[in-house]
Parts: C-alpha cells; sequence; structure tokens
C-alpha cells in the first residue's frame, strides 16, 4: 500500500427520541421520529455513555437501503462492520436517517425525489441541531446520498463542520450508465422489491470475490430484502447529473471511495476536488474495497480515514 499526503492543500491518496436499547459493549441506540411537512422521517442514533457533549455526525444513506441497514449493520462475531458503532466507540453522536420512500419512514405513492431527500435531510439535521444544543455537525453521505448530502452542503453551509462525500458517482460512471438502460422500468413503478439473492451482485460488480466476507454479504442481503426500494433516485442518477456544483461545497470535505468501486472513481472525480473551494480537503482511495466499501475487508481502513478526517483540528 502506497500513502500520499498533502494537508491544507490536501490530499491523501491509497493507490493499490422514541425507545432507546443499550448494547453490551456500552454502545446505546435510540429511535427519533421528524416531522417534515406530514412526511414522517425516521432516525437512529448511537453513542458511548451520554450524548451530551459530543460531536454529531449525519449519515446520509444511499439509493439502495436506509440508514440502519446501510451503516449499522449487525454480523454475528463480526462488530467491526458497524460504521456507526464504531463512530460511537470514537466519541461521536451518530444519527442515520431514512429519507421518505426509504425503510420506516413514509412511502409516498408516487415517485420522490432527490431534492425530497435533501429536504428530509435538512429536518433532520434541524431536529438535531436543536435536541443537541449544537451549531454544526458533520456529514457523511453515501453514493447517492452524496447528491441530497452535496446539495444540503451547498444550501447550508453554516450548519456544516465538515463533509465526507464516500462513493460519489459521476455522469460517465459505469453503473450510472446501467440506470440509463432501465429508465422505462424504473419509470413504470415508485417502488420495487430486490430479493436476497438481488442484493448479493453489487458486492462484486468490479471487485473481486476476495474483498468480500460471505456472511457480511449475507447478512446485508438478508436485512435489505425485508424494505421495498424506492426507484424516484435512479430515475433522477440516469437523467439529472450533476446535481452537485464542487464550487458551492465550501466546508473541508473529503472525497473517499473504493479502488474497485463502479460508481466512483479518480478520472471522474478528480476534476470535482479540484474545484472544491476549501484548502482543507482529501481524496482517498481505499484498497481492497468496491462500492460497499464499508461492509468489505477494507472497511477498517475506510473507518480509519474517516474518522482522522473527523477529528482533525487542525486550523
Amino acid at each position: 500500500m502506497r500513502r500520499i499526503v498533502m494537508l491544507g492543500l490536501g490530499m491523501a491518496l491509497y493507490a493499490l427520541a422514541c425507545s432507546t436499547g443499550s448494547a453490551a459493549d456500552g454502545i446505546t441506540g435510540a429511535e427519533h421520529w421528524v416531522e417534515n411537512a406530514g412526511i414522517r422521517i425516521y432516525v437512529w442514533e448511537k453513542y458511548a455513555d451520554k450524548p451530551a457533549g459530543k460531536k454529531v455526525v449525519i449519515l446520509a444513506h444511499g439509493s439502495a437501503t436506509a440508514g440502519r441497514e446501510s451503516f449499522d449493520l449487525q454480523v454475528p462475531g463480526k462488530p467491526s462492520y458497524s460504521l456507526m458503532d464504531r463512530l460511537a466507540r470514537e466519541g461521536f453522536d451518530v444519527f442515520a436517517l431514512d429519507t421518505r420512500g426509504f425503510g420506516r419512514s413514509t412511502h409516498p405513492d408516487t415517485h420522490m425525489t432527490t431534492a425530497q431527500a435533501k429536504d428530509d435531510l435538512k429536518a433532520t439535521i434541524d431536529y438535531v441541531l436543536k435536541l443537541r444544543g449544537v451549531s454544526k455537525v458533520d456529514l457523511l453521505a453515501w453514493s447517492w446520498g452524496t447528491q441530497y448530502g452535496g446539495m444540503y452542503v451547498m444550501d447550508h453551509p453554516g450548519t456544516v463542520e465538515k463533509y465526507v462525500s464516500y462513493a460519489q458517482m459521476h455522469a460517465n460512471s459505469p453503473d450510472v450508465a446501467r440506470h440509463r438502460a432501465r429508465i422505462d422500468s424504473f419509470r413504470a413503478t415508485p417502488y420495487i422489491t430486490v430479493p436476497e439473492a438481488g442484493w448479493k451482485p453489487r458486492f462484486t460488480s468490479m471487485a473481486p470475490a476476495e474483498v468480500n466476507e460471505s456472511d457480511v454479504v449475507d447478512a446485508f442481503a438478508k436485512a435489505a430484502a425485508k424494505v421495498k426500494t424506492a426507484t424516484g433516485p435512479q430515475l433522477d442518477l440516469a437523467t439529472i447529473l450533476p446535481m452537485v456544483n464542487a464550487r458551492l461545497v465550501s466546508v473541508p470535505t473529503m472525497l473517499i471511495h473504493g479502488q474497485y468501486d463502479d460508481v466512483a472513481d479518480t478520472d471522474g472525480l478528480l476534476p470535482f476536488f479540484a474545484q472544491l473551494p476549501n484548502p482543507r480537503k482529501a481524496y482517498v482511495v481505499v484498497p481492497d474495497a468496491g462500492h460497499m466499501m464499508h461492509l468489505q475487508k477494507g472497511h477498517r481502513l475506510f473507518q480509519q480515514e474517516v474518522v482522522g478526517f473527523l477529528k482533525d483540528a487542525a486550523p
């Protein structure tokens, strides 16, 4: 593994409240519901000890599965795969929302949009700012989440301390090209149901089988198959990219993706990175990982880079 680091103008590149419950390791989970113009948004929170006085991190999920299933997957005997638990152990107060159309949140009868997801994210952040008495949060967004997350940062930079854009797609990525070929099927229905077997190829689209652990893939597929998947995000990805203007993302930002990601790659994202105006920025490519990096063998390095970026207090 080879690493190049430039901080400041920086670039880090790897080239190769409702109900609560306490876990055995002292991490507490709590459910919240946020109202947004008639939409009920489910928010899952995790923290160690007590939430008071901690830095707050918001997690924005992608176009396939909701927040809790994406970021707090519990795999028997392999606790390291929960990003929320890792962040909680590092001292953060962590929240993951389900946008409308996903998970436990309201499922509209018609197609939902990326712009509406941005509004749900805003409602969630407004709620958390008031709940925890803080003025800013850190934001980590994955895949499609980088679109509504990036749109939020453009519109409300004063509420975001740092932004991590993970597996951000671009208009020419192979996965987006596949979306364009399925536009008619996405328009035909606002939701689809994907069986367990249908989720597993996402781990090997461009990634070799050895970067995955079969029990982790099985656990994710089982969790993902329990909920409907909205098709509105797929329509937006196929028709209106780019949705984020790098020049308007003014906060300290990290772009991070896996070596084998079929959505994010250096050809498509280095130009975006170059246009980010804040000199505190980093670009990281993690080996042994694809688009599902937080659930693949590169997940520990991914977590390490995210934690380091969020904790860095350098001016």
